[in-house]
């Protein structure tokens, strides 16, 4: 049945899974990747992604499974490709790593941090302890917990995600061939992992530059573009420039990005005239809707990059930038920016009777829209108390009965 994908699997036996945290299962996990039932293919995936990358955590088996996902991104199961290589990109940078979105993985910094939590850095603590330990239950805690290190378990979950990261790294010269795939999706999937690698950049930003200036979709070159300022540095800056004169919004808005990062985080100074045009193409965007389709960067959240990006600024931050962002709240994923907008533009319980929602000033009114509106329901739920405390509708029908919108089927609402 896999007899087609078994070079991509080869040496899947050869790995001492069973004694790897969390590989037990990876083995027929991988293969039934490989099968004909979509169903099955599907079931696996979600074991695999819970088993070795359960909620952010990397296990001892994750960097293990790495090159077999990036084969299999590569030249397995066309209706998988997508969903593996954002497993990749999960694997080497979940959300919560070392790196933010706006000035990209501080490689230096997260590589000194797991360089304290390695074995060889450890187990030198445990022999200490086991030297002076006279109680043998604490003793033999001590020896079967060292032993575990020695067998290279991760102590620490920086380095766990490390080893996970650099098994990604070591495969991006395979994975660069999907920049040439004739699906956009799989394009965009493989540059927005590159933006996360800087120590590849020397062989990964011409490559991102040549797929800006080559691809007709506006998502992968904006993608692209975002990833080279992520990776690049000061020489290439001029690179990015003619695409603040691009028709789309988008690509404009990726030049953007891009530039800002290059002047905030590079060694040297970005052109003023060159950055002001930047920062004046943010401060446009800022005040206008989101994009759709936009990227992949910040979860989709477009307004919240804008304002992480312009708050990296040293000097001339757009101060009515980042107020037009402020209640475009509609793609905040974790509630950070919902609360902080709800807290600066109802910072006082609005008067009994509610006031109808026409005589609201301009950004309130804006905000309660995007409230109503919002993708991701958990946050509405997070902020429902909020909303009551301040005399606003708790529940998303009632905040869209107040701003004169339809409601929607299993609208969120306060518990």
């Amino acid at each position: 049945m896999i007899d087609k994908y078994d070079g991509l699997l080869a040496g899947l036996d050869e790995v001492d899974w069973a004694n790897l945290e969390a590989g037990a299962e990876v083995p027929d996990r991988l293969r039934a990747l490989c099968g004909e039932d979509d169903k099955v293919r599907q079931k696996a995936l979600g074991g695999l992604f819970n088993g070795i990358f359960h909620q952010g955590s990397r296990y001892q088996a994750s960097p293990f499974v790495v090159p077999f996902l990036a084969r299999l991104a590569v030249a397995g199961p066309r209706p998988l490709r997508e969903e593996l290589m954002w497993m990749l990109t999960r694997l080497a940078v979940d959300w919560h790593d070392e790196y933010d979105v706006a000035t990209g993985i501080n490689i230096v910094a997260w590589r000194a941090v797991a360089a304290q939590f390695t074995p060889d850095a450890i187990l030198p603590w445990y022999d200490e302890q086991l030297a002076v330990e006279k109680d043998e239950q604490r003793r033999e805690q001590l020896l079967q917990a060292r032993a575990a290190v020695a067998a290279g378990m991760p102590v620490d979950a920086r380095d766990a995600a490390l080893r996970s990261y650099d098994a990604v790294l070591a495969e991006l010269p395979l994975l660069l061939a999907l920049l040439d795939d004739d699906e956009p999706r799989i394009r965009i999937r493989t540059a927005y992992l590159l933006a996360w690698f800087p120590e590849a950049s020397a062989g990964t930003l011409p490559r991102l530059f040549d797929l800006a200036e080559r691809d007709h979709d506006s998502v992968v070159t904006a993608t692209a573009l975002v990833a080279a300022g992520l990776v690049g540095t000061l020489p290439r800056a001029g690179d990015l420039a003619p695409y603040l004169e691009d028709g789309d919004g988008l690509v404009r808005w990726a030049a953007a990005t891009a530039l800002i990062r290059i002047a905030s985080s590079c060694d040297g100074t970005l052109d003023a005239g060159l950055l002001d045009r930047a920062t004046a193409e943010l401060a446009v965007a800022a005040v206008n809707p989101a994009p759709t389709p936009a990227t992949d960067y910040n979860e989709g959240d477009f307004h919240g990059h804008i304002e992480t990006t312009l708050r990296t600024l040293a000097t001339g931050v757009p101060q009515a930038a980042l107020a037009a962002c402020l209640p475009r709240i509609e793609r905040d994923r974790n509630g950070r920016r919902t609360r902080a907008a709800l807290d600066r533009l109802f910072p006082a319980p609005l008067q009994s009777p509610l006031p109808c929602y026409a005589d609201l000033p301009a950004a309130q009114a804006q905000l309660v829209h995007a409230l109503a509106n919002l993708e991701h329901p958990w946050v509405g739920r997070a902020v429902a108390g909020q909303l009551h405390d301040r005399g606003l509708p708790d529940s998303q029908n009632a905040l869209r009965a107040y701003a004169g919108l339809p409601p929607v089927t299993e609208g969120w609402q306060r518990t």
